[in-house]
Parts: C-alpha cells; sequence; structure tokens
C-alpha cells in the first residue's frame, strides 16, 4: 500500500498492519505522533534533550507491547499514557535533582533556541493574546510548574494537547469527574497564584 493511502487509515488498522509485517505502517504512526508526543512530555520534563530520550523510549514500549495491545483503549490514550508513565518514572528519578532553569533553551531550526517559559505557556488557546504579555507568560509558566504533578498532568493535557476528559481520564487511570475535580483545583491554583494578572489571564484563557 502507497503512503498516501497508508495516512488514511486510523490509528488501530495501522497498528494492525504493523502487527502483521508492514513497518511503513509504524512510520505513519511515528510521524502522526512523534511532535505530539514530544510537545506533551517536553511540558513535563521541561528538558529537550531529556524530552527526546523519552519519545524514543515511548515508541520503543510500543514496539515491545504492540501484540499486546487489545484495543480496549485508543491507540492515541495507550501511547499517552505510556509517555506519562515514562515522564512520572523519570521524575521520580530525578526529585533530589536541580530541574532545568525556566530559562533553558530548545534549539529549533533557523533559531538560538526558545526559553522554557515562553514555550510552555505559549500554546492553546489565547496564545496570540498572551504574546503581547510576556510577564504574564512567565508567571503562568512558573504557576503550571508549581501545581501539583496531578494537576499539572490534567491542565497540560487539556489546554495544551486539547484532549477531552474522558481520554485524559484513560490515560491517568481515574474517573472523569476525577479528572474534571483536578481541572478545577489547578485553575483554582493558578487563579490565585496569578490574582495580580487576574484581568490578563481571563482575557487569555477565556
Amino acid at each position: 500500500m502507497k503512503d498516501s493511502q497508508l495516512g488514511k487509515l486510523d490509528d488501530i488498522d495501522l497498528l494492525d498492519r504493523y502487527r502483521g509485517g508492514d513497518l511503513q505502517a509504524f512510520a505513519v504512526l511515528l510521524s502522526r505522533y512523534q511532535t505530539p508526543v514530544y510537545n506533551f512530555v517536553l511540558r513535563s520534563v521541561r528538558d529537550a534533550s531529556t524530552a527526546e530520550d523519552l519519545v524514543q523510549d515511548t515508541f520503543t514500549r510500543v514496539v515491545q507491547r504492540a501484540d499486546g495491545f487489545q484495543g480496549h483503549a485508543r491507540f492515541s490514550t495507550w501511547l499517552y499514557a505510556i509517555a506519562r508513565n515514562l515522564c512520572i518514572d523519570h521524575a521520580r528519578r530525578m526529585q533530589h535533582r536541580r530541574h532545568p532553569s525556566l530559562d533553558a533553551t530548545e534549539k529549533r531550526d533557523g533559531d538560538a533556541g526558545t526559553p522554557l517559559r515562553e514555550r510552555v505557556a505559549g500554546t492553546g488557546p489565547g496564545t496570540e493574546r498572551l504574546a503581547s504579555h510576556p510577564q504574564l507568560r512567565k508567571r503562568i509558566a512558573m504557576a503550571v510548574e508549581g501545581l501539583p504533578p496531578d494537576q499539572r498532568d490534567v491542565f497540560l493535557m487539556r489546554q495544551v494537547q486539547h484532549l477531552p476528559f474522558a481520554q485524559i481520564a484513560e490515560i491517568v487511570g481515574c474517573s472523569e469527574n476525577t479528572v474534571k475535580s483536578r481541572m478545577r483545583y489547578a485553575l483554582e491554583r493558578l487563579q490565585e497564584a496569578l490574582a495580580d494578572y487576574h484581568d490578563h489571564l481571563e482575557e487569555a484563557l477565556g
């Protein structure tokens, strides 16, 4: 099957073809999810090199566990769950080490690098409006980083990856109501942390 035809298949069909020996089908899955998974992981570990390693580990796990995937959840749910668990394992290993500064940069084609604070707060609803408030953007990034891990995960998956609550619930392994509660608590904490910027925050995230 040609690449253009493979690209029209859904995730499960592609995984089935890969399990049947079609390596190109896996390449399509990789191209479909490598960037969003990288963005998700990067916002958790806050280091570009570590994120690249964890994304590679994520897809290695997919290869290793492909035959055991039963299709009870979406492929993307399974994939993000693997990535999230690897991020959690990494955080446990790093809990007594110094985390990269929010001023750490990620090199991109054609520029010297973008500060992490801008990448964390520079995606999702209100991006253009946030761009005109660099100090607010910095404060949002720091406030998000300060959220409890379970609330931060939900906030990032909802605000950055735009995943539905039901899918987030599957990824983190709890009820949809719990996910919504964590999102509510995250927003309350952010509003408290950003009280000085209340009007700008409502405009940016509204």
